[in-house]
């Protein structure tokens, strides 16, 4: 199969694939699938010894792609494509900034502002297409249809998408891979949490073994390296093992994961800026995203702050739909009160919202092609 010889083997498969060994095998700590009690302090950044990836959950040799090599996409101008231009920023100087959205209004509220790219949460999905909780309830279908719309937009702006635990076992995660990339999505993350997970921010969360996490990465990397004609989709391996199990365990899984053929690292709900920094450090020169929820478990870094300690990526997972629910329960509470949505509209016209949705363009598009239904609007 495609992509499964970039994992190495005694002799390489063509003469572009280079072979890169794994570190050498160390006693490390004993793999879990089951949680332990949430408030298990995570030890001191001081502390942490992180042991080398035995060959038993490493494959073979390291996963290496010399086209997907950041040195790749040091120079030159800004692809078209979202997967290539997201890898050229990550490939260069500065920190990439994706606000978390929830639907087409989000979106194109994080376009207008000037945002590079985008994120679009699965928690924010699950709450804007379904009306629930972040605890496994949305879909494959469910994340594919809302990245398609959201890529649709501005196909040129990455869109980083939550991938959930794959939504099943390799085969699964594989297609999960090949929908997103035709979805248009630039990139997914990939966690180690248990089928039935949860919001990475919330308690009582359940990790799978290394073995399996491995296994998910793996399926992911393999699915990329299949897609013809050579695909630069990334992939982001995501623990939240380090509420259940500490962070040297989080790191530890990280580096499997980066081993396997993850593209980013992304540790969830890291408590303090020494443990990020530490983080960091571990697992570089693989880029690290971090993750800010207003009142979760991460601080509230801003943009600077998270680019001084090191983050390569930080997403704001829910920007969007908290300030909806805020706006919205304002604007209901207010007509309920009043009778009128006068005052919540703050003077916008059906004819203003619809710009902000993209009017222009599209009455524009009719008028180049000869039509002329749009003439006057």
């Amino acid at each position: 199969m495609p992509g499964l010889d970039l994992f190495g083997s005694s002799t390489p498969a063509n003469g572009t694939t280079t072979i890169v060994e794994a570190p050498a095998a160390a006693p490390a700590p004993a793999s879990a699938s089951v949680a332990v009690p949430e408030e298990k302090p995570e030890p001191q950044a001081a502390a942490a010894v992180v042991p080398a990836v035995p060959r038993s959950l490493a494959a073979p040799t390291a996963y290496y792609n010399p086209r997907l090599d950041p040195k790749n996409f040091l120079e030159g101008p800004l692809s078209w494509n979202p997967a290539t231009r997201l890898r050229q920023m990550l490939a260069r100087p500065g920190i990439v900034i994706a606000p978390g959205i929830c639907d087409g209004i989000s979106a194109r509220c994080a376009l207008e502002a000037g945002f590079d790219c985008l994120y679009q949460s699965g928690a924010a999905t699950t709450a804007s297409r379904l009306g629930q909780p972040d605890l496994a309830i949305a879909t494959l279908n469910d994340f594919v249809q809302s990245a398609q719309m959201v890529c649709s937009l501005d196909p040129t702006v990455p869109v980083i998408a939550d991938a959930d635990t794959g939504f099943g076992g390799p085969a699964m995660v594989a297609r999960t891979v090949t929908q997103y990339a035709r979805a248009g999505v630039a990139a997914l993350h990939i966690e180690d949490q248990v089928q039935t997970k949860r919001c990475g921010h919330l308690l009582g969360k359940q990790v799978v073994s290394r073995e399996e996490f491995v296994t998910r990465i793996r399926a992911a990397v393999i699915a990329r390296d299949s897609i013809p004609g050579g695909s630069d989709f990334v992939i982001i391996g995501r623990t939240d093992s380090a509420q259940v199990l500490g962070m040297d365990e989080a790191i530890y899984r990280l580096k499997l994961a980066a081993d396997a053929g993850a593209d980013v690292c992304f540790i969830e709900g890291v408590r303090t800026a020494d443990l990020l920094t530490s983080t960091i450090e571990a697992l570089a020169p693989k880029p690290v995203l971090v993750n800010v929820i207003s009142g979760g478990l991460t601080p509230s870094f801003t943009t600077s702050e998270a680019e001084k300690l090191g983050a390569k990526i930080i997403i704001f997972s829910l920007v969007s739909c908290v300030a909806a629910v805020h706006g919205i329960r304002a604007a209901m509470q207010s007509l309920k009160k009043t009778g009128t949505d006068f005052t919540s509209a703050r003077g916008m016209d059906p004819k203003a919202f619809f710009e902000v949705m993209g009017l222009s363009d599209v009455v524009k598009l009719d008028a180049q092609a000869g039509g002329k239904a749009f003439e006057v609007v």
